[in-house]
């Protein structure tokens, strides 16, 4: 098996996405916090970069899903913490 930098790349992305759901779900990182919703989006773009390099529809399309969902996160988490410091 002859590993690329892109396959490296998309590896890294599947550990951020995988270990973050695997932690939410031992209860070791809470998933209304900025941490969980940045480091899934930071996993999803890393994996679609390496979808550049080797093409799947279907996994990109989850994807960019999960990039948007993440995102959606993100947003949420800052609001809650901007509400949160102005009391």
């Amino acid at each position: 098996m002859n590993l690329t930098l892109a396959d490296l790349v998309g590896f890294i992305g599947v550990a951020l996405v995988v270990g973050t759901y695997f932690l939410s779900q031992i209860g070791r990182m809470d998933v209304t916090r900025l941490l969980y919703p940045m480091l899934n989006g930071i996993g999803a773009a890393l994996i679609i970069f390496s979808l550049i390099f080797a093409f799947s529809a279907a996994a990109f399309v989850v994807e960019v899903f999960w990039l948007a969902i993440s995102l959606v996160g993100v947003v949420r988490a800052l609001l809650k913490s901007r509400r949160g410091s102005k009391n």
